[in-house]
């Protein structure tokens, strides 16, 4: 998708020695986007700041908490990628100045008038979508739109987003789970008093999804968050008699999760899933060996069981 995007653009890459520098640099620090895509998603989460305020949707943020996405956003790239200050724009990658410039509004980028001539890093990201996109762009006059705002910022012209150079277009955005669940469900996560309660009807009603780590603390509400998730009193004790094991990011783990076909969880994340026990002579593709018995995804006709011990917590 992202090469498909490129086509109209890949002239640029032949003709700017310097876009085509700044373009392998971040691609050869990020080669899948994942790390990118991480940014964003752990920058979405620090403003909604759920663990405080229990929000989990975009719209619920004050006017200037979305004004200041874009500073955060610009802060925490460079933290992550560790790219030099710019002499004139945000950032130098690869001896050049770029400039980053970020909008929850694909095409809303405030391209401010210092930045002419200059590359502009432009990121865009949907929590509703899913999505997201980054690419650069040498800013010439004649491709933006004429500004009517004070500061003379100006956008990038619906009919010039071509010559935008995607890095990454449309690619996936780490679901926000709260934001996307069942109406239904997620009032009853957040309906009891009890922070351990929540979390144990977060695992018990989202299965076989990646839940990250700020979605566990935006619904405990509790600084010991991660102590709620484990055993010894948490949702992994509360649920293994429903037959549910919640898997984490350890690498025993998703061997587990790849075994039984299930999304595999990122670092940070988390994988409920109800499992029954393979009857002798059943055919199933998807199991796996634990407690020195097969294991498979439960079905709604599989009656609860105790759930198996997960492999030891090794990477």
């Amino acid at each position: 998708m992202t090469a498909a995007a490129n086509i109209p653009s890949q002239v640029f890459l032949q003709e700017d020695p310097d876009l085509a520098a700044v373009y392998d640099s971040i691609l050869q620090a990020d080669p899948t986007g994942q790390r990118f895509a991480a940014v964003l998603r752990d920058t979405i989460d620090q403003l909604l700041n759920g663990e405080v305020t229990g929000r989990y949707d975009w719209k619920t943020l004050f006017k200037t908490e979305k004004t200041h996405a874009g500073t955060v956003v610009e802060i925490n790239l460079q933290r992550e990628f560790k790219f030099d200050d710019g002499i004139d724009m945000d950032y130098r990658i690869a001896g050049t100045d770029v400039d980053c410039k970020y909008s929850q509004a694909f095409g809303g980028w405030m391209i401010p008038p210092e930045a002419m001539g200059h590359l502009c890093l432009l990121v865009w990201a949907d929590d509703y979508k899913s999505l997201w996109s980054a690419g650069l762009l040498r800013i010439a006059p004649e491709w933006l739109n004429k500004g009517n705002n004070r500061d003379l910022k100006l956008t990038v012209k619906a009919e010039h987003r071509n010559k935008i150079l995607w890095l990454w277009h449309e690619a996936e955005l780490p679901e926000n789970i709260l934001l996307h669940m069942d109406e239904a469900d997620r009032t009853a996560v957040f309906a009891p008093s009890s922070g351990q309660a929540r979390l144990n009807e977060l695992f018990r009603r989202v299965q076989k999804r990646r839940i990250g780590r700020n979605v566990v603390r935006t619904v405990a509400r509790q600084k010991d968050y991660m102590k709620r998730v484990r055993g010894n009193g948490g949702s992994r004790s509360a649920l293994k008699p429903d037959g549910i094991v919640i898997i984490g990011d350890y690498d025993s783990h998703r061997a587990v999760a790849s075994q039984l076909q299930i999304p595999v969880p990122q670092e940070g994340e988390f994988v409920s899933v109800r499992l029954a026990e393979v009857n002798s002579g059943e055919s199933t593709q998807a199991s796996v060996t634990l407690d020195g018995r097969l294991w498979r995804v439960a079905t709604p006709d599989d009656l609860p069981q105790t759930a198996p011990a997960l492999p030891v917590h090794t990477k």
